[in-house]
């Protein structure tokens, strides 16, 4: 069983940043997936990016793209969100997810294996 460790919320003025961190307790090997979503209290989470763990290759969600990136460093076992020029409607807890067998970007939470326990970020207008 996979553990997922959140860390890098918090509160950030409007045109900020913030860098969210996931660590995992085993190290990714093969076609190892991680990604980040957002939910807001009683919704359904939604998918922010997601990163193939063996090319590094990226995807977004359409409000995020150009502004937030996500990358992993292999040594720390660590996924990254680095989040730019914050807007308030990026407010909400984000989760970090991964799965195994990952072929393709899976955008629904209901793909992932693990979670994470979620960070709130919180941006002041």
């Amino acid at each position: 069983q996979v553990q997922l460790v959140e860390s890098g919320g918090g509160l950030v003025q409007a045109g900020g940043s913030l860098r969210l961190s996931c660590t995992t307790s085993e190290r990714p090997s093969g076609t190892f997936a991680m990604a980040w979503f957002r939910q807001f209290s009683g919704k359904e989470r939604q998918f922010v990016a997601h990163i193939m763990w063996n090319t590094g290759a990226a995807a977004y969600t359409g409000p995020v793209r150009g502004r937030f990136s996500i990358s992993r460093d292999v040594l720390k076992d660590t996924a990254y969100l680095q989040m730019n020029n914050l807007k308030a409607e990026d407010t909400d807890v984000y989760y970090c997810a991964a799965y195994h067998r990952a072929q393709s970007v899976q955008l629904m939470q209901r793909d992932y294996e693990y979670w994470g326990h979620g960070t709130q970020v919180t941006v002041s207008s």
